[in-house]
């Protein structure tokens, strides 16, 4: 069996450019697909999900059986620590970027908000997503892989 040379990476090594607060929450807002991870049974747990960023804030849309929905709601208002993470990587070139944050995850529970995620984010999944959480960054980090050959501006 021999490889399928269009999937090989371009040569080369690569540059890791550390990206900046403002820069990275740009690229999370400018796709709307990521991974949302918590823990469940005290283990990391990791869901596809899609996503819009408001105001600084990453939502996503759940439903009534989902951990996420149940593991919010029992948070006493604290909320429940979560990482995101969302990235733009060719899997060719092996080029792109990559964005973590990782903060307080807290059931939407105002009607008004909840109906005006419910307008604005649309769920890929055919399921009846019924609640809103939101995730307040606290910690955001991101890198760009670039080519080693290209300047690095960060």
């Amino acid at each position: 069996m021999t490889a399928d040379s269009s999937l090989r990476p371009a040569a080369g090594p690569r540059h890791s450019v550390h990206l900046s607060s403002a820069e990275a929450l740009q690229l999370l807002g400018s796709i709307s697909l990521g991974r949302v991870v918590f823990t469940q049974h005290a283990l990391p747990t990791v869901r596809p999900v899609n996503h819009l960023l408001d105001g600084g804030n990453i939502v996503i849309r759940t439903h009534e059986g989902s951990a996420l929905t149940s593991r919010t709601r029992h948070s006493a208002g604290s909320g429940v620590v979560v990482a995101y993470e969302a990235d733009a990587i060719d899997p060719v070139r092996h080029l792109g970027w990559s964005v973590v944050v990782t903060g307080y995850a807290r059931l939407v529970t105002d009607p008004r908000e909840l109906a005006r995620y419910q307008a604005l984010l649309h769920p890929w999944v055919d399921r009846t997503m019924d609640y809103a959480v939101r995730i307040h960054p606290d910690l955001v980090t991101g890198i760009r892989l670039t080519p080693a050959n290209e300047p690095t501006s960060a």
